[in-house]
């Protein structure tokens, strides 16, 4: 029996893939814990739907992520820190920081997890921090530390 698979179901394939399955395996197991359904004209069509409503909607993610890239090119963030007596940083920057400062004065939202650069702010000066908006779509951060 061939079958479509709903979730991806480990041995088998993917979401989204045609399998051909014994009919008791599809029957019995995949078809009534909804991991896969029956392969005909209708499921296709519904399948053929659903990968075109998720290429069109990671197409607007990816042109989402385009334009804050492009907005982060023009920023940058400042930040005031108090020096201490051999003139470093008393304390870091943290991605927090530098996240919440996107969200409140920019309103750019963006994930700390997704930066790169996984380096200290510890210094004072220019620093440059690379975030990863969409799959091969990188920003960069320009974040400047003065003293207070």
């Amino acid at each position: 029996m061939e079958v479509i698979l709903l979730v991806d179901v480990k041995g088998i394939g993917k979401k989204g893939e045609t399998k051909k399955v014994s009919d008791g395996y599809a029957s019995n197991y995949l078809i009534p814990r909804k991991l896969a359904v029956r392969k005909t004209e209708g499921s296709v069509q519904v399948l053929n739907k659903q990968n075109e409503d998720e290429r069109i909607r990671q197409e607007k993610l990816k042109n989402t992520a385009l334009e804050i890239k492009a907005k982060l090119e023009t920023i940058t963030l400042e930040f005031k820190a108090k020096p201490q007596a051999d003139g470093s940083l008393s304390k870091n920057v943290s991605f927090k920081e530098v996240e919440n400062k996107l969200k409140t004065e920019f309103n750019i939202i963006v994930d700390k997890r997704k930066i790169i650069d996984k380096f200290l702010i510890n210094a004072f000066g220019y620093t440059k921090l690379r975030i990863e908006l969409y799959k091969g779509v990188i920003g960069i951060i320009n974040v400047h530390v003065s003293e207070e």
